[in-house]
């Protein structure tokens, strides 16, 4: 993984990040914490708004709060005129403390209630992408008693198969997602959703950990396709996020942010000559900028069976449990004789495992591992189940400090 390994390299045998020894962040912190290169995600911003230029297109870059919400790195990416894909009120809340203008806010989701609703009104924020027609005569309502216009979008429910893990797939019927384009035209026509809402944008997402590009060119097909027989003055088509990043550095398999952004651009500039576009990168912009390092806690064996207890788990990282998915694991000492091993922490479960059959160096208490590529629905998605505690996230700025956040 080029993200990673390009920063992360073994001097003397200890682990570093660039020349960081991560030994001495093990021994002043507790463990687990989140470590967060701050240099990573503004790369990984920054080759969105660059593809975008290149591929000719107007863009704003509304990153999914969903996949990391951290208040220091929201800000650093606010600085760079970075917009939100939000879908609930604390997200809201979190996008406005970090600075980034609410006319760049897009508010997602299936259960917005009256609270969220108003909240998004108050901020004025770019748009609610509403997913049903319900939705919408709540909106209505709640702007005709503010006596308010509240612009917002739909979300187009394509109808087609994403190539993911099932329960990260929202374009099919069958999903909860989004408005059927039969549903949109016919609200279209129904005056009494319109006294105070107006309709400014189209909005598709279909999934995510994307690692095919075929449905979402279908998806973006199927929302020009509709944005054109609505003949409606649109002020952006929002063409959602989702795309894959390569966990496993033996199966690079994931499209290029670059071949991402082409195909959209290729796609939309052969429907429309001038029309923005709205990205929802969550994944793609902070999976690789983040690191979960556990220490140590005991080794034991039972049979032909070896297990590396650390005190980790999955109330802290829930992906390889809650997916299944694969997270390439580093031990903090490098060795030419390595051992076969399950990796598992605490949690009364038997799912606390964060990999299995590992080939690691022997490690002993108070050694520690680096699971790459956590800064994506890491933290966000982290509990105090067995009543642990959250791991404190840290950050590795531009200028290498580290700062809590």
């Amino acid at each position: 993984m080029e993200e990673f390994n390009k920063f992360i390299n073994y001097k003397d045998k200890k682990i570093h990040f660039k020349d960081l020894d991560l030994s001495d962040l093990v021994r002043k912190y507790k463990t687990p914490f989140y470590l967060y290169s701050e240099e990573i995600i503004l790369d990984n911003l920054n080759r969105y708004l660059k593809a975008s230029t290149t591929s000719g297109i107007t863009s704003t870059i509304c990153f999914a709060l969903k996949s990391n919400n951290n208040l220091e790195l929201l800000r650093s990416m606010a600085k760079k005129s970075c917009g939100a894909d939000i879908v609930s009120s604390g997200e809201l809340t979190r996008a406005i403390e970090a600075g980034i203008d609410p006319k760049k806010i897009v508010f997602s989701g299936v259960g917005k209630t009256r609270e969220d609703i108003e909240l998004g009104i108050k901020y004025k924020i770019l748009s609610f992408n509403v997913e049903s027609i319900s939705e919408l005569r709540m909106i209505n309502s709640i702007s005709k008693s503010l006596n308010v216009e509240t612009d917002i979008a739909f979300r187009l429910n394509p109808k087609v198969h994403a190539i993911t893990h099932k329960h990260i797939s929202t374009g099919f019927k069958t999903h909860k997602f989004g408005l059927l384009k039969d549903d949109i035209l016919m609200a279209m026509k129904d005056e009494s959703l319109w006294s105070h809402c107006k309709l400014i944008g189209l909005s598709v997402h279909i999934g995510s950990q994307l690692l095919s590009l075929d449905a979402t060119k279908e998806a973006i097909h199927e929302l020009c396709k509709l944005a054109k027989q609505l003949d409606h003055d649109l002020k952006f088509l929002d063409v959602g996020g989702g795309l894959g990043v390569d966990y496993n550095p033996l199966e690079k398999v994931a499209p290029s942010i670059e071949s991402y952004v082409q195909s959209i651009s290729t796609i939309t500039k052969s429907y429309f000559n001038d029309m923005h576009i709205l990205f929802e990168p969550g994944r793609s912009i902070s999976a690789s900028a983040g690191f979960l390092l556990s220490k140590v806690i005991r080794s034991k064996t039972s049979e032909e069976c070896s297990f590396l207890i650390v005190d980790g788990g999955m109330n802290d990282f829930v992906r390889p449990s809650l997916y299944g998915a694969y997270h390439e694991i580093y031990a903090s000492i490098k060795s030419d004789t390595l051992i076969e091993t399950d990796i598992v922490g605490p949690i009364c479960e038997t799912a606390d495992c964060f990999g299995e059959k590992r080939s690691l160096p022997s490690l002993k208490e108070d050694d520690f591992i680096v699971i790459s590529h956590t800064g994506a629905y890491g933290h966000t998605m982290s509990s105090h189940y067995n009543m642990r505690s959250k791991p404190i996230e840290y950050i590795v700025t531009i200028d290498n400090d580290i700062i809590t956040a």
